[in-house]
């Protein structure tokens, strides 16, 4: 069991010798790389220096910001620098703006038929998350606006138990930006989940289907969980509890993940499986899910664990079908499934294996 921490602490250690805390706005940045616009609503709170830690806020604060991608910038790559960046070759912040509550997304909004919104999982810095929320959707060509969702991680690698209650503490903070951004108007929200903050999306549309049976299908568009490190019979139970999931529902999935294999040993459980490398979907096949198998892309993929983002040949794909398909015009569904309807399972869960020459090929059990 040590062996098992020793290697997920390790494993998910970011920049053990760097203050990862330390976030350098470069304004002069965004005139040298591609600027990005990422927005965020975070329940960390903020500190006296202005950054937003791992200490939780009682109140959701709202954050314009501006991310420099360097020239250089190659898809499923992520340079940045923890001080004194090199915005020719790394990411850089360029601006950050405090939007001073829902008003001021609401200005910013105004008129925004479209917003994707990032939850990121543990071990993650605020800054961190900005900057691989910005990669991905520059990566696969996302239209719309996009949004981070910040909850306040520990973002060290021993901090897996405090990341593990403020998961459960962002609940409503999650809950109410979505309600938010439909407040303004918003037509289609997206969330896309990695790890840990799948079970927090998860969570976040059980409790908002107790009080509001319908409110997920009516108020989310579409859901894309990644590498979710999330328990199946969890999973199952909370499906149960949401009556009309939203649709199109992904859950993108690689059986060589080697974090999620020890997150399930450290657990107890025998087989090495969690829902993110599930071996087989027959414990899912009466939910009308997608389960995406990426497991082909794992060898050019920076990280086993977010082959969706690290993997410039599986990213190729997506920003492909993203660019023929145009899936987010007016009358179109927001998110491509890679297979047309007909080939899907109508009563249930369809499996799509993705294979390295970029054909999806159905398997359904």
């Amino acid at each position: 069991m040590m062996r098992y921490l020793i290697i997920l602490f390790f494993s998910l250690s970011l920049g053990a010798c760097a203050d990862r805390t330390v976030t350098e706005i470069v304004p002069a940045a965004a005139s040298v790389g591609t600027p990005k616009t990422v927005f965020a609503s975070t329940t960390r709170a903020r500190e006296l220096d202005g950054s937003y830690g791992f200490r939780r806020a009682e109140k959701l604060r709202f954050l314009e910001t501006t991310v420099s991608i360097p020239p250089t910038h190659t898809p499923g790559t992520l340079k940045f620098s923890y001080a004194n960046p090199n915005p020719q070759k790394e990411f850089v912040l360029a601006n950050e703006t405090d939007l001073s509550g829902p008003q001021g997304l609401r200005q910013r909004l105004r008129g925004q038929d479209d917003v994707t919104i990032f939850v990121h999982g543990y071990n993650s810095t605020q800054t961190e998350t900005i900057f691989r929320a910005a990669q991905l959707t520059h990566d696969v060509g996302i239209p719309g606006a996009t949004l981070v969702y910040s909850w306040p991680s520990r973002a060290t690698g021993f901090g897996y138990a405090y990341d593990l209650d403020s998961m459960l503490f962002a609940r409503d903070g999650l809950e109410q930006t979505i309600r938010e951004l439909k407040s303004i108007g918003v037509k289609r929200v997206i969330v896309v989940a990695h790890s840990m903050g799948s079970a927090l999306t998860m969570e976040m549309m059980r409790q908002a289907e107790l009080r509001e049976p319908g409110w997920a299908n009516k108020n989310i568009e579409g859901v894309i969980l990644i590498s979710p490190d999330l328990d199946v019979d969890l999973f199952r139970s909370q499906m149960e509890r949401i009556n009309t999931p939203p649709d199109p529902f992904i859950v993108m999935v690689s059986k060589k993940d080697k974090i999620l294999n020890v997150s399930a040993r450290l657990r107890g459980t025998a087989e090495g499986e969690r829902l993110g490398n599930i071996s087989s979907i027959r414990m899912l096949e009466e939910f009308p899910i997608n389960v995406i198998d990426t497991t082909a892309f794992n060898r050019d993929a920076e990280s086993s664990h977010f082959v969706a983002a690290t993997s410039p040949a599986l990213l190729a794909i997506l920003s492909s079908v993203r660019r023929v398909s145009n899936t987010f015009g007016p009358d179109e569904r927001p998110i491509d499934i890679l297979v047309p309807p007909n080939e899907r399972n109508p009563d249930g869960a369809t499996e799509i294996i993705l294979t390295e020459t970029g054909q999806a090929q159905v398997s359904n059990p």
